[in-house]
C-alpha cells in the first residue's frame, strides 16, 4: 500500500507561513505593481487617442515600414470606433508592465544558464514545470498573496511569461560561434566584455524572439487576469461570457487580436538588423559595430557549417 503524501497540505502550510511571516513583502509588491500599472494606464488614457495612434504608427513606420503603419492606424481607429480605447490601453499597460518585469527576470537567468551548465541543469526542469502547469493554477497563489484586482493578474502573467524568455536567451548565447568567442578571448577580452560585446549582440535576434514570446504570452493572460478583477479587455470578455453577450465578446476578442498583431510585428522588428539600423539612424548615430556584426554573423556562421 503506497502511503499518501500530503503535498497539497504542505503547499497550503507554506503559503500560510509566508502570509504570517512576511506580509509586508506582499504589501510592498502590491503597492509597486499598482503604481506602475495605474501610472502607465493614466499616461496611455489621458491624451486623446489620435495622439497615441500617431505615435504608434510612427514607431511602426520606423521599424517595419508603411504596411505596419497603415495597419496600426486602421486597427486602432477600429478600436476607437468600438468604444474600447480605454480598455485596450488598460490591457496594454498591464501587458507592458508584466512583459518588462518578466524580461528583466528571464534574460539574466538565461545568460547564467548559458554560461554555467549547473544553472542550466537546475533551471530546465523548473521551466518545464512552469510551462506545463495549467494557467489557472497560477491564479491560486496570486489570489492568496494579493487578493483580487489588477495585481494578482500582473503577478500571474509575469510567472506565466518568464519561461520562453529564459529558454531563447540561453539558446541564443549557446549558438554563438565558439570561434568568435575564442578569438575575443585570445585578444584579451575579459568574460564580461565577451558577453557584452560579442555574445549578446550576436544572440540579439534570439533574445528578441524570446521577448516577443514573453509579450504574446502576457497578452494571452488578459482574459485570465480579467477573471481576477483586472480592468481592460479581459474584463470585457469575462463580462460578455457571464452575460452571454455574443456581440460584446466578439468586439472584445477582436480588440485583443488587433493589439496582439501590432505588438507581435513591432517587437519582432527589434530583433531584425534592418530595423535596428533604421532606429539608430533616426537617432542620428552610426550603427554600432556590434549590431553590424550581429547582422552579418548568422549568415557567415551558417556558411561554415558542414553539409
Amino acid at each position: 500500500m503506497i502511503p499518501h503524501i500530503p503535498l497539497g497540505q504542505w503547499v497550503s502550510d507554506l503559503i500560510d507561513w509566508l502570509l504570517d511571516t512576511v506580509p509586508w513583502l506582499f504589501d510592498a509588491v502590491s503597492a509597486v505593481m499598482q503604481v506602475l500599472v495605474n501610472g502607465l494606464t493614466d499616461a496611455l488614457v489621458s491624451p486623446p487617442p489620435v495622439l497615441w495612434i500617431v505615435v504608434f504608427a510612427a514607431l511602426a513606420l520606423l521599424l517595419r515600414g508603411p504596411w505596419l503603419a497603415l495597419y496600426t492606424v486602421l486597427a486602432f481607429l477600429l478600436v476607437v470606433s468600438l468604444e474600447l480605447w480605454v480598455e485596450t490601453m488598460q490591457t496594454l499597460a498591464l501587458v507592458l508592465v508584466a512583459a518588462v518585469i518578466a524580461t528583466a527576470v528571464a534574460v539574466p537567468i538565461g545568460i547564467l544558464a548559458a554560461r554555467h551548465r549547473a544553472v542550466s541543469v537546475i533551471v530546465r526542469p523548473v521551466l518545464d514545470f512552469m510551462q506545463t502547469t495549467p494557467v489557472f493554477v497560477y491564479l491560486i497563489p496570486a489570489v492568496f498573496f494579493f487578493g483580487v484586482g489588477v495585481v494578482p493578474g500582473v503577478v500571474a502573467t509575469i510567472l506565466f511569461a518568464i519561461p520562453p524568455g529564459v529558454r531563447l536567451t540561453e539558446l541564443g548565447i549557446r549558438q554563438v560561434d565558439r570561434e568568435v568567442v575564442e578569438a575575443a578571448q585570445a585578444f584579451g577580452a575579459r568574460p564580461g566584455q565577451v558577453l557584452r560585446e560579442v555574445q549578446l549582440p550576436l544572440a540579439l535576434p534570439s533574445i528578441m524572439a524570446g521577448v516577443n514570446q514573453v509579450i504574446m504570452l502576457a497578452l494571452s493572460m488578459v482574459v485570465t487576469a480579467g477573471l481576477l478583477g483586472a480592468a481592460g479587455l479581459g474584463a470585457v470578455v469575462v463580462r460578455a461570457v457571464t452575460q452571454l453577450d455574443v456581440g460584446s465578446g466578439f468586439e472584445g476578442g477582436l480588440a485583443v487580436v488587433l493589439l496582439a498583431v501590432f505588438l507581435d510585428r513591432l517587437t519582432a522588428a527589434f530583433g531584425h538588423p534592418t530595423a535596428l539600423s533604421r532606429l539608430v539612424r533616426a537617432r542620428g548615430r552610426r550603427v554600432p559595430s556590434g549590431a553590424a556584426t550581429a547582422a552579418r554573423e548568422p549568415a557567415s556562421v551558417g556558411e561554415r557549417q558542414p553539409a
